[in-house]
């Protein structure tokens, strides 16, 4: 399986309009790839808060019509990456004035919506993203060719249990989009390793590059498999990242080295003494 994660540059000078016409060209440009990962909020920046609102879009709005067709064009499996979605008011209107979410899209190679996940640890510590949006509460799994993909967004990636769960449902590749900040890139880099190792899966970890609302971003996107090893790592522009992965090592490392068959705590209740 060959993956391109598009590490996309998120300049505030340039119009949304612009970003996802120069995104979908890129999109275009991987044709020869199965699968293409973008990063957590490329339409907006993940930290440019106040921008939420008034960029926000339905699920099936511009991002979603551009990427569907730039997936289907390449023919392949795009994870678009995430939009700040307004869901539909409870009475209906066409216009949407519901929740914000963080939601990421997952096109086939057919253009059609394969799964949406809304991320479910919002960041902000009671600021930004923890108050402006709404928190999702599923867990998504999507079957490709050879391999399942666990869907997560970067500050999930703090929260181990939800990649047990995903696990638990069978991904063996796990994809999180982010928006980094540059100051805390040892921590992206520590943890998307711990992931791949705890799990026993590959991890595909694309961030952003440029800078959010003043906030410099980490970049380098990376792949690692499930030893832990890093397959690829970008640097800090904006840069595709591509490689070739065995989606069949997932299941040996399983097979070689069964640590996930030893689990027992949040298999069953523990033992509780009084």
């Amino acid at each position: 399986m060959r993956a391109s994660l598009i590490q996309i540059a998120v300049d505030e000078d340039e119009p949304v309009d612009s970003r996802r016409r120069r995104v979908a060209a890129l999109v275009r440009e991987q044709s020869g790839a199965d699968l293409v990962v973008l990063p957590e909020l490329w339409t907006t920046g993940a930290f440019a808060f106040e921008e939420f609102g008034r960029a926000a879009e339905p699920l099936e709005g511009p991002t979603y019509e551009a990427m569907a067709k730039a997936a289907s064009d390449a023919g392949v499996w795009l994870h678009a990456g995430s939009i700040p979605e307004r869901a539909a008011s409870d009475s209906g209107s066409a216009t949407g004035d519901g929740t914000l979410y963080n939601t990421s899209l997952l096109f086939s190679p057919s253009g059609d919506l394969a799964a949406a996940y809304r991320k479910i640890h919002r960041f902000g510590f009671d600021k930004g993203e923890a108050v402006l949006m709404g928190a999702g509460r599923d867990l998504v799994t999507v079957r490709l060719p050879g391999t399942t993909l666990g869907l997560a967004t970067c500050y999930d990636l703090r929260f181990p249990e939800l990649f047990r769960g995903l696990v638990d449902a069978g991904a063996e590749t796990l994809v999180i989009p982010a928006g980094w900040p540059e100051r805390r890139r040892a921590h992206w880099t520590l943890l998307a390793q711990a992931r791949a190792v705890e799990n026993q899966a590959f991890v595909l970890a694309c961030g952003t590059a440029g800078t959010h609302a003043g906030v410099p971003q980490a970049g380098h996107s990376i792949v690692v498999d499930p030893w832990g090893e890093v397959l690829a790592e970008a640097g800090s522009a904006e840069e595709v990242l591509t490689v070739d992965l065995d989606p069949a090592k997932a299941g040996a490392t399983r097979e070689q080295f069964p640590a996930l068959k030893d689990r027992v705590l949040g298999l069953q209740p523990p033992r509780r003494r009084t």
